[in-house]
């Protein structure tokens, strides 16, 4: 017979689990060196119960967070977990979603080491030949149990491939970078250094990547010895009780959010401009069927698997419908659960650009293909809920990457970034401006921090004004960003909504599509959305990109 709960005591696991997540996040960027991770916060961490359900999660990459379970239950049904035990992955085809995207994922157990010590020991660094002294408490049971997992996962600005930045036009996921199955970094408290030797082998830039290793180790100490604590304070019984009462009030609150949408089917198709390999338009067609409180989203009929790197792996389609679901639940504390996608079923053809099977490229599927599903999904959602749904946004995340030698120092370096764009108006009040929306919750990189870090030169920055479509209320703009660089390098583009123009709602009008160019010289050269280019000194990439659709027509 299950117990009942205290609402006030819920709310405050809510808001402890959840800091728990948050100070994770701190800390990975207030200790990581790239300024991909600690200017533009391109990571995220979340927490997990002993069985592996996702209690709580920090307020950071949407794309990540609702992918994340499924990089946990990989780690979980390919490794043995146990004290002092950390699994590093980012294979796609086993619970990663893109190569960049490096998932770390750790135990924490009662009752065998102290929270101050957890499963690492005190601090050292990842540097060659050094490992975590293995602490030296009381002897622990055979096969503890944990009592929580922690994870995170942090986007490397190279992990290998043919182009700098591991974002390129390769057509098959070995030319995107190293491939990391589930595999121990960390092993009963100690490097495994013959693991780390090959993956820094592999990867451009192998100070900066150690140190970012470094520091999602250091993310996951600190998140486990938060959690001793507060099982320390409250025992394993009641923390792990209300564990699961927060799981099963976010599927309570999430059947609560499918009654209020009209029974019925829904369906939308949208596109993907292309694939880079073939101009040709790559299809996304959803069908949503609500009935009382169940959903079933289906996206048969959607593209086969295509040769360039825009196919999503089935992670990344869950993660897009988690994110269109939360925002309907309107709750702001909603508890980022396991629960929350309980009642919703989805179901991704296997070979689809929205289930990609290997060796299918998937570079974009998670930058990209995730922008299209979700608004797809908003599309089929707008004649449900007409007064909540808001136009589509930009629907790119516009990824730059420029890498070779920086005359500075001798030194390799890679540089990647997203670029925001317009939001979409919303029924009651216009989009915003510059910002990075829906699957991404990034930032960029300040000029100051990006000219120091890398021979580049933040141009120009600024709105784009007139982008957004209009209507009775406007959507955002986006924004133009020239950067320019002072060494030769090799840049790669990976963006959409080039030709496909962002979608307005109930008369309003579409916002204008991206354009990209490279100056050279002073004249002005187009470039492909999904392309790579050599750059000479003193060439300079500019990215103007989308505004958001307008929202009701104007009757001005």
């Amino acid at each position: 017979m299950k117990r009942g709960f205290d609402p006030t005591t819920l709310e405050i696991y809510r808001a402890l689990y959840t800091s728990v997540a948050e100070e994770m996040g701190l800390t990975l960027r207030r200790t990581a060196h790239s300024p991909n991770i600690k200017e533009r916060r391109d990571y995220s961490c979340a927490v997990f119960d002993s069985a592996g359900r996702v209690i709580a999660q920090g307020d950071h990459m949407p794309v990540h967070l609702g992918s994340m379970p499924m990089a946990v239950a990989a780690a979980l049904r390919e490794t043995s977990i146990g004290p002092g035990d950390v699994v590093a992955l980012n294979d796609p085809f086993a619970g990663g979603t893109h190569l960049p995207d490096v998932t770390l994922v750790s135990g924490v157990f009662g009752g065998v080491l102290g929270a101050g010590d957890w499963v690492l020991g005190k601090t050292k660094r990842l540097r060659r030949g050094a490992n975590f002294p293995t602490p030296k408490p009381q002897p622990p049971t055979p096969n503890p149990q944990p009592l929580f997992y922690v994870a995170n996962r942090a986007h490397h600005a190279d992990i290998g491939g043919a182009t700098p930045g591991s974002m390129g036009m390769a057509t098959d996921v070995y030319g995107e970078g190293l491939r990391i199955p589930p595999v121990k970094l960390v092993v009963g408290g100690r490097v495994n250094e013959d693991l780390m030797r090959l993956l820094f082998a592999n990867v451009r830039v192998e100070r900066e990547r150690r140190a970012d290793f470094e520091a999602q180790v250091g993310s996951l100490k600190t998140g486990a010895a938060r959690l001793l604590e507060i099982v320390a304070r409250a025992g394993r019984e009641e923390a792990a009780e209300y564990a699961r009462h927060l799981i099963e009030y976010s599927a309570r609150m999430m059947r609560a959010t499918l009654r209020t949408i009209p029974d019925g089917v829904y369906e939308a198709e949208d596109a993907l401009d292309s694939d880079g390999v073939k101009d040709e338009e790559v299809s996304l067609r959803v069908r949503v069927e609500v009935k009382g409180e169940r959903a079933v989203v289906d996206f048969e009929g959607s593209a086969p698997q295509v040769s360039g790197p825009v196919n999503a792996v089935e992670a990344i389609t869950v993660s897009a419908v988690a994110y269109v679901f939360r925002c309907l639940v309107g709750a702001e504390e909603v508890p980022a659960s396991a629960g929350l996608m309980e009642p919703i079923e989805v179901l991704a053809p296997a070979g689809t650009v929205v289930n990609a099977t290997h060796p299918a490229p998937v570079a974009g599927g998670n930058v990209e293909t995730s922008q299209r599903i979700v608004d797809v999904l908003f599309k089929a959602l707008a004649s449900a809920l007409p007064e909540r749904v808001p136009a589509a946004s930009q629907g790119s995340m516009n990824n730059l990457t420029i890498g070779g030698t920086d005359p500075r120092t001798g030194r390799e370096f890679a540089y990647y970034e997203t670029v925001a764009g317009g939001m979409g108006a919303r029924p009651r009040v216009d989009g915003v401006s510059g910002v990075h929306t829906h699957m991404t919750n990034s930032l960029n990189t300040p000029a100051e921090a990006l000219e120091y870090a890398y021979p580049l030169r933040v141009r120009a920055y600024r709105l784009r004004r007139g982008s957004g479509g209009r209507g009775r209320h406007r959507g955002g703009d986006g924004v133009v960003r020239e950067i320019e660089t002072l060494a030769a390098a090799r840049m790669s583009l990976l963006a959409d909504r080039r030709a496909r123009a962002p979608y307005g709602l109930e008369g309003g009008e579409d916002g204008k599509r991206g354009r990209d160019s490279v100056v050279r010289g002073g004249r002005a050269s187009r470039q492909e959305a999904k392309g790579s280019r050599d750059l000479n000194p003193g060439d300079r990439v500019r990215i103007e990109t989308p505004g958001g659709g307008g929202h009701g027509k104007d009757e001005g």
